[in-house]
């Protein structure tokens, strides 16, 4: 299985290394470093690589590579979830995974990296199955470790793996007991420079902080279950009950985690949004151009839109744009020749427009194609995709919990063709 782990800086240093098997050199990194040179951007690196006598895995967040080496073949989805699994458990462990964290906890990292994997196989990957197995650091376990010598890791097994349900620790105790769901869908859309979609899907994700006392069993049922056809639950759930009735039963783990994720890609379930109208023009004797963009919303139910962020990235013959924005702020970098526009939340009676005059370079030619816009935004209380939670029941305990639904839609990839 996995032999070893390596992570990688974006400046290309390998600052942390974890062997299970026989040591591998840091030499295969080299087959890694060239697909990272070919390709443009960091997301771009191929997430399998094939070397004579290995296999290299990746997947890459916070800026960080977490590199993955095996020696025979595996199904690769299988080693991708692992790596983001550990990159989960760092974040809920020193509160942001970034490689200064790392270093400043590389004793925990390592503890926790062995128990995570046996002999390079799985074996503890729940969040609070690994806390009572390792403690999280703290200043004050951090300061008596330093002076007894002594380590976080605890005195005996965690009682969840010794139980059928081996996510959940047993003895859980809360003086306030709540359950608290976030329903996050990110859209991924392509819009031609007509305003059609070329292509269009929504990636979305339930994510769960459950804090109750005992072994509560909950049911989760939605307004519209239909929609949800392709779906990856967290091992709690009891799949025969969703197959026959499409309804979520399950007894939760404690604390934070992902409940389930789905993918919703027929394109007449995947309502846009946001428009923009846009007039870019480059006329072929003259040095001046046009630039005219204005965003506004589309099918929100009512809900406003904030967070909008506008970016493009400019043909090389424009030397400097002269805009004048309706609202917010934007910025022009001649030498990368990015422009981005931080328009903030969109008012539909009076919409955001961004407008002005570009410099282009004298005795070029006019640009062979016109530049895409890329929108970043974020909508409060609206899953686009139209999925509305039913209702939650708990069974198996007296008390009454403190329950919540948050929704929030937020763009992906989302670019549109001028």
């Amino acid at each position: 299985m996995i032999h070893s782990l390596f992570l990688i800086n974006a400046s290309g240093d390998i600052f942390l290394e974890k062997h299970w098997k026989s040591v591998v050199s840091r030499s295969v990194c080299d087959y890694f470093f060239e697909a990272q040179e070919r390709a443009s951007e960091a997301e771009n690196v191929p997430p399998v690589i094939s070397t004579p006598h290995h296999y290299l895995l990746s997947v890459y967040r916070h800026k960080i590579f977490f590199v993955a080496v095996i020696q025979t073949e595996v199904p690769p989805l299988f080693v991708i979830e692992f790596l983001h699994r550990v990159v989960d458990t760092f974040q809920d462990y020193f509160g942001i995974c970034s490689e200064v964290m790392i270093k400043d906890n590389v004793v925990v990292v390592y503890e926790v990296l062995e128990e995570m994997l046996d002999n390079g196989f799985p074996l503890a990957t729940e969040s609070n199955i690994l806390k009572e197995l390792i403690k999280p650091p703290t200043i004050l376990r951090t300061v008596v470790n330093t002076i007894t010598g002594s380590t976080n890791v605890g005195d005996q097994l965690p009682t969840g793996q010794l139980s059928v349900v081996p996510w959940r620790r047993t003895g859980v105790k809360y003086t306030n007991n709540e359950a608290y769901f976030d329903v996050i869908e990110e859209i991924d859309a392509i819009i031609d420079k007509s305003g059609s979609t070329i292509t269009a899907e929504i990636q979305g994700v339930i994510d769960a902080c459950v804090k109750l006392t005992g072994m509560p069993d909950l049911t989760l049922s939605f307004m519209n279950p239909r929609l949800l056809d392709d779906v990856s639950f967290h091992p709690c759930v009891r799949f025969k009950r969703w197959e026959s009735e499409r309804i979520l039963s399950f007894i939760p783990p404690d604390g934070n985690f992902r409940l389930l994720s789905y993918h919703v890609s027929a394109q007449n379930l995947v309502a846009i949004p946001v428009y923009v109208k846009h007039n870019i023009n480059f006329r072929d004797s003259s040095s001046l151009g046009r630039f005219e963009i204005t965003v506004g919303p589309k099918q929100t139910m009512g809900k406003t839109i904030e967070g909008v962020m506008v970016t493009s990235q400019m043909p090389k013959g424009v030397l400097n744009m002269s805009l004048t924005p309706s609202q917010g702020t934007h910025i022009f970098d001649p030498v990368t020749k990015l422009l981005t526009w931080d328009v903030g939340k969109i008012n539909p009676q009076k919409l955001p427009s961004l407008k002005g005059s570009m410099n282009l370079q004298a005795g070029t030619s006019k640009p062979d194609e016109n530049p895409t816009i890329n929108l970043q935004f974020k909508i409060q209380q609206l899953a686009i995709s139209g999925l509305k939670v039913n209702r939650l029941d708990m069974y198996g305990e007296k008390y009454k919990p403190f329950k919540g639904i948050k929704y929030m839609t937020k763009a992906g990839k989302f670019q549109v063709r001028t």
